[in-house]
């Protein structure tokens, strides 16, 4: 286990005071096949159970009684056959003691305790599951089909959940220092690869190693890319091209199941030109605005809004946009240029409880997700507060399809210089991403190393 028992005994106790009554049910994962049953894909415990259990192991759940305060860790422990491939793992008794459980079981005790609850009156709280062995082990104990499982995950649950996993202890903040570390040294590989000839494909195998040498793996699927506009381009076999930029948008997993992500545009041949160095100064000001404003009580949705009206400004200064930019940003013009929201959660998961739902997660009673299109994608918008995690990550995309059908639906003729914005069809796009600890009174940027983003220090590091 990574931290203390004491700390996952607090975190229970947190909770059931938090959910009040009624039986949580907290879902580890199962080995999950990939094409054949006994090549499983690389393990992955489920975040929150590691949250309240710290134990990396397969095929484990925890049960906690909000009303009597009794806890159980269920499994199997694996027999001599086991041993022989895959060596010695503690018994699921040793495993309950060493997180401060007072109960174990083989795994099926959980049909019986569930079957009591449910006799008792008792409210069986679960969070939303997005594994379908889960959703058909909760489907055949609550008597409902498996597809109704994820609405009928617990609000209570999930509402204390986020609001305990959202801060991030001073423990959990090294440990995503120890993260950020590794995700240095992947972009730096990546800068220092990054040469005409080269594959898109080699720079990702490249980093993907460095994550799996020095931790568990990377924490998502690696995005390398000469078409930054795509938000999720995966590496091609393409070689890279002079006169091209590459965006690298990476990070690391811990050993230890804590994340980093950070995001890297440079340009293929070690120097920007005029036009590149132009829209990326507009970038670079906004991730820079966001790190010297963000504090705690700021909502999120407001910082994004800033960085919009900063862009749409700089934008016009260009000729890209025109008209007034604060009634261009009212208006949604700058979505144009950038489709995505500013930032996100991080912790355990580098999308930070993405699965509990974003509703819960990144907004609150106070701060509602927009309808706006573009702006509809951020994924937080709420108050900050001390111990949150964020990403800083703006950028401006120029997608051909996009521009065309906004030209077409003559969208925004007001404030869109489309004529100028054809000179850019072929641009590609821009994004720079750090990570930031909302402080008492302010941010840091987490990491002892930044990684080389202003201009004259990414060039002169290319070279």
């Amino acid at each position: 286990m990574l931290f203390d028992v004491k700390t996952y005994v607090e975190r229970r106790r947190v909770l059931r005071e938090k959910v009040g009554s009624g039986l949580i049910i907290l879902l580890g994962n199962n080995d999950t096949p990939c094409n054949y049953p006994k090549n499983a894909y690389t393990f992955r415990q489920d975040s929150s159970f590691l949250y309240y259990f710290g134990q990396d192991h397969e095929s484990l759940v925890g049960v906690i009684n909000a009303d009597s305060g009794q806890e159980w860790l269920l499994g199997n422990d694996i027999d001599l056959d086991d041993i022989i491939w895959t060596g010695f793992v503690p018994s699921v008794a040793d495993m309950a003691a060493e997180c401060g459980v007072n109960n174990s079981a083989p795994y099926n005790k959980l049909q019986s305790l569930v079957a009591q609850a449910l006799k008792s009156g008792q409210k069986v709280h679960f969070l939303p599951p997005y594994r379908h062995d889960h959703m058909i082990l909760l489907a055949d104990m609550l008597g409902i089909h498996p597809s109704q499982t994820p609405d009928a995950a617990s609000v209570p649950l999930i509402k204390a959940v986020v609001s305990m996993r959202a801060v991030k202890s001073d423990e959990e903040v090294q440990e995503i220092e120890r993260a950020m570390e590794i995700g240095y040294q992947m972009h730096c590989a990546a800068m220092k690869a990054c040469k005409p000839g080269v594959t898109e494909k080699y720079i990702g195998g490249l980093i993907e190693g460095i994550a799996m040498s020095y931790g568990a793996k990377v924490s998502f699927n690696s995005i390398v890319t000469q078409h930054g506009e795509i938000f999720h381009g995966s590496p091609s076999l393409k070689p890279l091209e002079p006169g091209r930029l590459l965006l690298v948008d990476a990070g690391a997993e811990t050993v230890n199941n804590y994340c980093s992500d950070n995001t890297r545009t440079m340009p293929i041949g070690g120097k920007f030109t005029t036009k590149q160095r132009e829209i990326y100064s507009i970038v670079e000001a906004c991730h820079d605005l966001v790190i010297e404003k963000s504090r705690p009580g700021y909502k999120w949705l407001d910082m994004h809004m800033d960085v919009c009206r900063l862009m749409a400004e700089r934008l016009t200064e260009l000729g890209l946009m025109k008209g007034d930019p604060q009634e261009a940003v009212q208006a949604g013009a700058h979505t144009l240029f950038l489709q995505h929201g500013l930032g996100h959660m991080m912790g355990m998961d580098v999308h930070d409880m993405e699965g509990l739902g974003q509703l819960y997660v990144g907004f609150d009673d106070d701060v509602r997700p927009s309808t706006q299109f573009g702006t509809s994608f951020l994924r937080c918008g709420r108050r900050l507060q001390p111990g949150f995690v964020m990403t800083d990550e703006p950028g401006i995309y120029f997608i051909p399809a996009l521009i065309d059908k906004w030209k077409a639906d003559k969208m925004f003729p007001q404030f869109i210089n489309y004529d100028k914005i054809e000179q850019y069809r072929d641009f590609g796009g821009i994004r720079i991403e750090d990570d930031i600890l909302i402080t008492n009174n302010a941010c840091r940027v987490l990491g002892k190393n930044i990684i080389p983003y202003h201009p004259a220090d990414l060039e002169s590091f290319l070279k």
